[in-house]
């Protein structure tokens, strides 16, 4: 083949390796921005659907329990794996402010122990048991005299514990009890693990890349990184700021009542019909 034969075949090699990268491009640029339009009508969805804050449903749930299975006091703690303790997330009763700045390590006091375990507990002579946290107990000046205490599950993972403290109208919690409390640590569990994964569009992009493991060449045309890489930024666009801003406006109108939320919605609707047809519209009126 003569030199100018080779030329022209690394002259079309060129301007065919410059076209599919070209359209790698494109495909990146497309993928990201119904990625980002995705990911913000979703935390929009969210922010209009949740009818409260992360912290309250918590709390939410400890009260109704504690009201369901009637207790002087209750805590739901968190486990912090980095220091290998449970830091208390929702603390009830005379003593909540000072529990508050406690963290228990594993495998001491109750909650100590049903994290480790994984297995719930029931004491009806607490004063007496020496398994119970008595150095906590002495430091706020609070002696339980019943204990019942179940593990937090997501994923088969321990997260925490949901703690109930003296069981009013008789003297110790029951079988009915321990399992009435699993159903309200099960419902605690979810909702934060959702609230994490709201919180951290990353770790919930994973779970959307990871569902996409059978599209072909997804990997190889870079957009893996190329979304990772767009949804650690997400959050910083202006744009996406004001949606949810203006979500939270109609969460905070639509969950005050059934007539707020339709007059919520009938406006919305109504606006947003009159921009759809505004271009059109006036159009229109030019041609009469």
């Amino acid at each position: 083949m003569n030199e100018e034969g080779k030329s022209g075949q690394e002259e079309l090699a060129q301007a065919r390796e410059e076209i599919s990268r070209l359209r790698r491009r494109l495909a990146e640029e497309r993928f990201a921005e119904e990625l980002k339009e995705a990911l913000t009508l979703a935390a929009a969805a969210g922010e209009i659907a949740s009818p409260v804050t992360h912290s309250r449903l918590l709390e939410m749930i400890v009260e109704t329990a504690a009201s369901v299975i009637p207790s002087r006091a209750a805590a739901l703690f968190l486990l912090d794996e980095e220091t290998e303790e449970l830091v208390f997330e929702v603390a009830l009763g005379s003593k909540a402010e000072e529990v508050r700045r406690f963290r228990v390590p594993l495998g001491h006091g109750i909650a100590g122990l049903v994290a480790v375990s994984g297995q719930p507990m029931a004491i009806s002579d607490a004063r007496s048991d020496p398994r119970q946290a008595a150095d906590i107990a002495e430091s706020i000046g609070y002696q339980p005299e019943s204990i019942l205490c179940v593990p937090l599950f997501y994923d088969e993972e321990i997260i925490g514990v949901l703690e109930l403290l003296d069981r009013e109208g008789t003297p110790s919690y029951s079988a009915a009890d321990m399992a009435t409390l699993g159903l309200f640590a099960n419902q605690a569990a979810i909702a934060i693990e959702q609230s994490r994964n709201q919180q951290n569009l990353s770790a919930l992009l994973g779970g959307v890349l990871g569902s996409l493991g059978g599209v072909p060449d997804h990997k190889e045309e870079g957009l893996t990184d190329a979304a990772r890489s767009f949804a650690a930024g997400v959050e910083e666009d202006a744009s996406y700021r004001r949606v949810l801003e203006l979500a939270t406006l109609v969460r905070e109108i639509s969950h005050t009542g059934e007539e707020e939320h339709q007059a919520c919605r009938t406006i919305l609707e109504g606006f947003a019909e009159y921009l759809r047809l505004g271009p059109r519209t006036a159009e229109m009126g030019e041609t009469f």
